[in-house]
């Protein structure tokens, strides 16, 4: 195919974005991208009961979260009925379709006799041959002339050659005796209409393939390259769903995973690339292709999600780490950060980003930088700070006074003072925690005493002594 590769994303509005869908949409992305080429947005919103302008936004959230930019506005199937209405009765013209008169009373008269024969049959329409001067002046649908032998193949990239014999194919409704188009023929108006070259879906729409493939022969239009790819299934290898957990893109957001942490986690998952394990988004782009992704359903795998994403919290530089960390406690529903806050952290993140998965982990370790004096310490670090150590702390604070705040001058100091009172530092450490950070668990002492400054150390160190 030498035309430039155009892909496309085709939610329906009827709920939140699926991590199904996160992920379809970002191969979609990674493939056009990768090539130079387009990625189109649009939104089938043809099911007027079902669809909303607040499911429609989310979508667009979630897509924007994720990164992933769309070429030109997003494109509303709905509002293109009178096209897909146009080129049905274009198929009735080439005699590709036909005007079916059949009510709905005698299309279950047919399948209700072929059910006490004890058979399947599909419906096969008395005015499939019929002659155009016997229509009567009544509604009318208009019907596909499939093929009733030979088969259909679909070439494709993902699946490989999938042969449907034509006999098991019937001729599907195009246009609604109201005029509406169904979704068969709208999804193909739109994809040939918006160039795309490359259908990249679920494999639950590869039977759709078939049908949809008739539809491009009875136009004479080119057919886009197939890549129907697995379902994303839970740990337990069923198809995802609530029971497993999160399934919608935003609620990732809110667990306070990293964008770019998903980006390499859904990319990883179902797709592969030697051993490529961790990579950019920019890697991704040059490495992506059809051919690395696999046939069987992905398992969603939540602790390699983790680790995934605990390695580009590790390796965001901190500006933009600081961005993201603030656009997730909006998306979560947690206090804005103050101004005081947001400066510890751009001083101290480099203490917590090593060892934290989630950004709710991160906030938990950096809690020494978003705490407030006075210092209230949790049960497990309040055992610390009994009398002695309180005695140790309130003679370590006068020497803290008019000294050089670097970690050169302050570790003879604290060691010096561990010494005198017959302990090594790791004993001191406990109670230096609690006070510093109210917690046992905590980055270095000399990190936290470098990153809140010597007033505030001291002052710390004072509160607890009393």
């Amino acid at each position: 195919m030498s035309r430039p590769v155009v892909t496309r994303f085709a939610p329906s509005p009827t709920g939140y974005l699926h991590i199904g869908g996160g992920r379809t949409a970002l191969f979609n992305w990674l493939y056009a991208r990768g090539r130079g080429g387009k990625f189109l947005l649009r939104i089938e919103d043809t099911d007027r009961e079902r669809s909303t302008p607040e499911a429609t936004a989310a979508i667009l959230r979630g897509l924007t979260w994720l990164g992933l930019d769309w070429d030109g506005e997003p494109i509303s199937q709905f509002a293109r009925k009178d096209r897909h209405a146009e080129v049905a009765h274009q198929m009735l013209a080439r005699n590709t379709a036909y005007k079916c008169f059949s009510t709905q009373e005698e299309i279950a008269a047919f399948r209700a006799e072929a059910e006490a024969r004890g058979s399947y049959a599909l419906f096969q329409s008395p005015w499939r041959d019929a002659d155009p001067a016997t229509h009567p002046d009544a509604p009318y649908v208009i019907r596909m002339r499939a093929p009733r032998t030979g088969e259909t193949v679909i070439d494709d990239q993902v699946q490989g050659r999938v042969v449907i014999q034509n006999s098991s194919l019937d001729d599907m409704i195009c246009l609604r005796s109201d005029g509406t188009p169904t979704y068969m023929l709208a999804v193909v108006v739109d994809d040939h209409d918006m160039g795309v070259t490359h259908v990249i879906r679920g494999d639950d729409h590869l039977n759709n393939a078939a049908r949809q493939q008739m539809i491009y022969d009875a136009m004479g239009w080119e057919i886009p390259v197939w890549a129907h790819i697995p379902l994303i299934h839970g740990p337990d290898g069923k198809k995802l769903s609530k029971r497993h957990g999160a399934t919608g893109v935003e609620e990732y957001q809110a667990m306070g995973y990293p964008a770019a942490g998903m980006r390499n986690y859904l990319t990883r998952l179902g797709w592969a690339h030697g051993d490529a394990e961790i990579f950019t988004t920019d890697e991704a782009v040059k490495m992506f292709d059809l051919s690395g992704i696999g046939r069987a359903p992905a398992r969603l795998d939540f602790k390699k999600l983790e680790n995934t994403c605990g390695h580009h919290i590790s390796m965001m530089g901190d500006a933009a780490l600081l961005h993201e960390l603030t656009a997730f406690m909006a998306a979560a529903g947690l206090p804005a950060l103050t101004e005081a806050q947001k400066h510890l952290l751009g001083r101290g993140l480099y203490t917590v980003k090593e060892r934290a998965k989630t950004f709710h982990e991160l906030l938990d370790k950096a809690h020494f930088m978003l705490t407030s004096r006075p210092i209230v310490a949790d049960e497990s670090a309040a055992k610390s700070l009994d009398t002695v150590s309180r005695g140790i702390l309130k003679s370590l604070t006068p020497r803290l006074q008019n000294v050089s705040w670097t970690k050169d001058v302050l570790e003879p100091i604290l060691n010096d003072v561990a010494a005198e009172n017959g302990m090594g530092f790791g004993k001191l450490a406990a109670p230096l925690r609690a006070a510093l950070a109210g917690r046992s668990a905590t980055p270095s002492v000399f990190d936290m005493m470098l990153v809140i400054g010597q007033d505030e150390t001291i002052a710390r160190l004072n509160d607890a002594s009393q």
